[in-house]
């Protein structure tokens, strides 16, 4: 039987799992901190699962693995009562334990309270090999703002480095249906990661269409995003430019209104320039003069 606390569940749910709170009372047979076989009818799904769907020919796969080898590696569970478990992971194990046949399952038996059955719960369910990248950066996404966590201490939970965690939530900027396509395997995480680079939304949408066409790899995506961000970048430097011009021609035609003379400002695109004053006598140089005084 395989031990719960097996590194491949992070160090941030070993810890929990070591440190869970103890206020809940646990006076039958099946004390906490220990594994049991527990009756199936006795335990209720977790209602902090962060995973909604469960692919049925997976599980009924691993059911059929299960009749012949039985659940080798045990659920863990929190004690809710003399005889009522709740599930902290093993959701899946479960509903195919029961498809099965199965009555009862061996189970590690732990104390939580809520905070700590949401965190375990999704840390747990991060350490899956099958989740979709989506899939991982919700569930950061919920640690983050669910369990108060900085990402600092999200990257200590999932033993991951801050720009790991970092890249999936970036991931949820992006729009929903270029979301879906990454949650549908219809292009990679390389892929996703390069798009989120560009700016515009049309523009990543357009990218997104390009790249699904053509069936571009993911230095091809790159490489296109890199011309896109330029494109955008001389836009809108010239759209600054345009900005600035109509703004001394703005000024330009307000002083010459003022001083009833032609006015001339010249400027380039660092804010260097002259203002030029017109006048056809002295009379109109003293006059202005006048003005400026």
């Amino acid at each position: 039987m395989n031990n719960p606390r097996r590194n491949a569940l992070g160090r941030g749910l070993s810890a929990l799992l070591e440190n869970a709170n103890t206020d809940v009372t646990t006076t039958d047979a099946k004390p906490a901190n220990s594994i049991n076989e527990v009756l199936i009818s006795q335990i209720q799904a977790n209602p902090f699962q962060p995973r909604l769907e469960f692919d049925d020919e997976a599980l009924l796969e691993l059911s059929e693995s299960i009749k012949i080898h039985g659940l080798i590696q045990p659920i863990t569970v929190r004690k809710m009562g003399y005889d009522t478990f709740q599930i902290i992971s093993g959701e899946r194990r479960t509903r195919a334990s029961l498809l099965a046949g199965l009555t009862s399952i061996p189970a590690y038996v732990r104390v939580a309270n809520d905070q700590e059955m949401l965190e375990m719960a999704l840390i747990e369910n991060i350490q899956r090999e099958d989740l979709n990248p989506i899939e991982i950066a919700f569930s950061y996404k919920r640690l983050l703002e669910e369990c108060s966590l900085n990402q600092d201490e999200l990257a200590d939970r999932v033993s991951k480095n801050r720009t790991t965690v970092n890249n999936y939530l970036r991931l949820l900027k992006l729009p929903v249906n270029i979301q879906s396509a990454l949650k549908e395997n219809k292009i990679t995480m390389g892929h996703a990661r390069a798009i989120i680079n560009i700016s515009d939304e049309q523009k990543q949408q357009w990218m997104f269409e390009q790249m699904l066409n053509n069936e571009m790899s993911v230095r091809d995506v790159e490489s296109m995003v890199r011309n896109v961000n330029e494109d955008l970048t001389k836009k809108s430097e010239k759209s600054v430019t345009k900005s600035k011009l109509q703004e001394y021609l703005e000024y330009q035609q307000s002083l010459s209104k003022k001083f009833d003379t032609k006015i001339a400002i010249k400027a380039d695109d660092k804010g260097r320039g002259s203002i030029k004053i017109n006048f056809k006598s002295q009379a109109e140089f003293q006059r202005l003069l006048d003005l400026l005084g």
